[in-house]
């Protein structure tokens, strides 16, 4: 087939796939040749263009011309289930039978590998954690790599640890692309990649070197690279500073209605999307939250409203990202600044893809750099923290689980499994079924490059700062943060023309914002269950906590994510703040949190039969860094209660540091066991009490030390503790 020929065909099919029944469509020039140097030459191909340019028209028209010519199905990495479930719908509309492996469809996995067997599957979508399990990685995997004819890597930045969304598992791709057989052609794309990340992922997918003088590259061994200009015709950028949390909602609340059609409001943390989806809805606004904590089904019916227009806005983390495609999205607001410009020209790119016109509006907070600090903090761990796992696991002698390293390896389970995910890579560990082992392989800490991550990272942080508060065009910032050599000024952001909104709310809303912020009252789960590996580090704790050394259901006054009393806790409660008397506001919303729990359901003065007795007496948990903070909180509440200050729970060596990690479950649990005791005059004020007690505390992070220390208070004659804390994380 003549290239003339080709570009017909691959234009009939962009028709289909765009649903033109007139014919008409026709594929951008860098559409073409990406797709001629796929189809014709088969070759690699990495397409950086912005968010709506049509990365996905490539691998969709690439696919159905290179089946017609028979070759094998097209297996496209993905990195999220909205983006896999928008994909699948618009292949369909092309007449290309699209898959669909992931963690949401495992009951589907062995009808679709047959199905990609038969020769049934056009394109096979595979979330990159598929790649690392052992038994895809070890079983699927060759297969698939043998029988592909395209091999797509969606949102390729995140091969890059260099890029703003790092994803180990998608440095797997190494293996399958030696695997795959010579002339298979490849495709890398993004839309959030500066020159950095550009070469960085072409270098990993071997794409590297210039084309070949003669534009052929048959032996896929050279790229052709296709970066276009980033700038969003459609997009009006704006930056609206206001003066608190209260102001912010009540400014969602008065203007949500003026932003045109329907749209996504971005939080930084979960805790402040289930504050504003409740806020909202309460003003009477039909909204829905979309968070990493939210139900799979019902991530997938809130798509399914927002693509529907049967919601004004889905209030969202990131876990909304990458992918999702509306064309018609009218706004993005982000309640809360990203740490990083890419990151937030990712996430506004979701709008204005098929309209002329969407608003774009930043809302920073005070609370935002907090949020990036703790962010910052589950960055690579140090070499001391690798080298103790590394350890760990050659001493093992089968497979060691995620759980039963806890207890050795001071991470965090999330951190300590990026960082397995990326010894994988290097070579250093296997991930096998059970766990992890030690391949014995050598394995250098690279403290350079992790060093310079980190400096990348606050460089980020600090263009973040300058982006909202910059006179200049906020389109060329951003376009100018992606090296985007064809920035310019836009002519349409509130810096360019006129701003469109203005700060003024409501008396109304604002009222109803500030009681919703303060009302103090977080219930804080007790622990249950012991967590697993303990006897292995000599803690003989397993199972279920028996249910009479439990704590039961207790408060805290808020989280430290809270966009309302997480911003009055979080600089209470700083390391670097001195330790002071609990102040008077926080004393009085304890109080009323109190006031609250009694009377409500399951409290001892709500009247139900089942009501638990009233507590006789509080009891405070010893502290090195905030005595006084904890211990006039402790008389506060014994005050206002009418009930005696029993004692505190304390430390065996009262000298001893008594700063305990806060990675863990099982690291935390160990450091505590055996060293926590109920002093004997505290034991006799609870015989001498006999009833339940109050336990408070500062800060609930893990909940294990409410867990030993009332594990201590019950086994002591205490008949309930009810932990009442200032915060909890999270």
């Amino acid at each position: 087939m003549s290239d003339e020929d080709l570009r017909i065909a691959a234009d009939r099919v962009l028709a289909r796939l765009v649903g033109d029944p007139s014919g008409s469509a026709r594929l951008r020039e860098d559409q073409w040749r990406a797709i001629e140097a796929l189809v014709s030459h088969r070759r690699r191909a990495l397409v950086v263009q912005r968010t709506g340019w049509g990365k996905s028209a490539v691998y969709f028209v690439a696919t159905s011309l290179l089946r017609e010519r028979g070759s094998g199905p097209t297996v496209i990495v993905s990195p999220l289930l909205a983006l896999m479930r928008n994909q699948v719908e618009a292949a369909s509309r092309a007449g290309i039978r699209a898959r669909t492996i992931n963690s949401a469809n495992t009951e589907e996995w062995d009808t679709i590998q047959a199905e990609v067997a038969a020769g049934e599957v056009d394109v096979l979508l595979v979330s990159p954690e598929r790649l690392n399990n052992p038994d895809f990685r070890d079983q699927v995997l060759p297969k698939l790599a043998a029988a592909t004819g395209l091999l797509v890597v969606d949102e390729a930045h995140c091969i890059s640890d260099w890029g703003h969304d790092f994803r180990p598992d998608y440095r797997r791709l190494r293996t399958m692309l030696a695997d795959l057989p010579p002339g298979v052609p490849v495709l890398a794309t993004t839309a959030t990649a500066n020159a950095r990340v550009t070469a960085d992922v072409a270098d990993q997918l071997g794409t590297g070197g210039p084309p070949a003088a003669d534009g052929s590259g048959a032996d896929g061994s050279r790229a052709l690279v296709l970066r276009g200009p980033l700038d969003r015709e459609s997009l009006s950028l704006g930056v609206l500073r206001l003066p608190d949390a209260a102001h912010r909602l009540a400014w969602l609340a008065d203007h949500l209605p003026e932003l045109p059609g329907s749209g996504i409001i971005y939080t930084l943390t979960v805790a402040a999307a289930e504050e504003v989806t409740a806020f909202l809805r309460q003003r009477g606004h039909t909204v829905a939250s979309y968070t990493g904590k939210t139900e799979n089904a019902d991530r997938q019916q809130a798509e399914e409203d927002l693509l529907g227009n049967r919601v004004k806005a889905l209030v969202a983390t990131s876990a909304l990202g990458m992918g999702f495609d509306k064309p018609d999205l009218g706004f993005v607001v982000h309640l809360g600044s990203p740490s990083s410009p890419i990151a937030y020209y990712q996430q506004v790119g979701r709008a204005g893809r098929g309209v002329e016109h969407a608003e774009v509006l930043l809302l920073p907070g005070r609370e935002d750099e907090a949020i990036w600090r703790y962010f910052a903090s589950l960055a690579f761990p140090s070499e001391e923290q690798v080298r103790r796992t590394l350890e760990v696991l050659v001493a093992a002698d089968r497979p060691v689980s995620l759980p039963a390293l806890e207890p050795q390896v001071d991470l965090r389970r999330s951190r300590l499994e990026i960082m397995l995910k990326v010894l994988d890579v290097d070579g250093a560990v296997r991930r096998v079924r059970g766990g992890w082992t030690a391949t014995g392989q050598p394995w250098a800490y690279d403290a350079e490059r992790y060093a310079w991550v980190a400096r990348q990272r606050e460089s980020e942080q600090q263009a973040m700062r300058d982006y909202a508060s910059a006179p200049g065009c906020r389109m060329e910032f951003l376009r100018r943060q992606l090296d985007d050599e064809a920035a310019a000024p836009c002519g349409r952001c509130d810096n360019c023309a006129e701003a469109r909104f203005t700060a003024e709310v409501s008396a109304a809303s604002l009222e109803v914002a500030r009681g919703e912020l303060g009302r103090p009252g977080v219930e804080v789960e007790p622990r249950r269950m012991w967590p697993t590996g303990l006897p292995a580090v000599g803690v003989e704790l397993k199972g279920r906590i028996p249910a009479g050394e439990q704590a039961a259901p207790g408060r805290a006054l808020g989280r430290l994510s809270d966009i309302g009393w997480g911003n009055r806790l979080r600089p209470l409660l700083a390391p670097q703040n001195p330790d002071e008397p609990v102040p008077d506001d926080v004393a009085d919303a304890v109080v009323t949190v109190l006031a609250d729990w009694a009377k409500g359901p399951g409290g001892w003065a709500s009247g139900a039969p089942d009501a638990p007795a009233r507590p006789v007496g509080v009891v405070t948990v010893a502290s090195r860094t905030r005595p006084r903070l904890i211990q006039t909180l402790g008389e506060r509440i014994a005050s206002v209660g009418r009930m005696p200050l029993l004692g505190a729970v304390s430390y065996l060596d009262a000298g001893a540091d008594t700063r305990v990690p806060r990675t863990n479950s099982a690291q935390r649990l160990r450091a505590l066991h055996g060293a926590l005791t109920v002093p004997p005059a505290l034991a006799e004020a609870l015989g001498q009490a006999s009833g339940p007690v109050l336990l408070v505390d500062d800060l609930a992070d893990t909940g294990w030390t409410l867990a030993v220390a009332a594990r201590l208070l019950r086994r002591a004659g205490a008949e309930a503790v009810f932990p009442l804390v200032l915060a909890v994380q999270g």
